[in-house]
């Protein structure tokens, strides 16, 4: 099984759950899911960032793009709870990531903070869940 398969067909969302790695590094952003979109902003990915928000094809991003993006410390946090390198974590969120925030911004808007910018973890497994479908 792959790691992708891994973290689709993960189940739960407790601490060390591939769903609980998402959760994490989604959570761990410094003004959450703004938060890290306003880091896509800086490193150049905003108009990327702003396709999976807005309703619409997605547009791809690379594993190297994602770790310009995210800090070495989140990618390196996100791939230990995975138990793969950094480097195979960052392939995987560049499949994984787009599809997630998509679904976590279905209004084409981002949550404001503390309006469950998370979507909920039950919401996260079920996307998780249909990916793999």
């Amino acid at each position: 099984m792959g790691l992708l398969d891994g973290i689709l067909g993960g189940a739960g969302g407790g601490e060390g759950s591939p769903i609980g790695a998402i959760t994490d590094l989604l959570g761990g952003q410094e003004g959450g899911l703004g938060g890290l979109l306003g880091a896509f902003e800086k490193g150049g990915l905003g108009g990327v960032a702003q396709s999976w928000i807005a309703s619409g094809a997605n547009l791809p991003i690379s594993a190297e793009q994602i770790e310009t993006v995210l800090s070495s410390g989140m990618l390196a946090d996100f791939a230990a709870k995975l138990g793969v390198d950094p480097k195979t974590a960052a392939g995987t969120l560049a499949q994984v990531l787009p599809q997630v925030i998509d679904h976590l911004t279905p209004d084409g808007q981002v949550p404001a903070a503390g309006q469950g910018g998370l979507g909920g973890l039950g919401g996260l497994a079920d996307l998780l869940g249909k990916l793999k479908g």
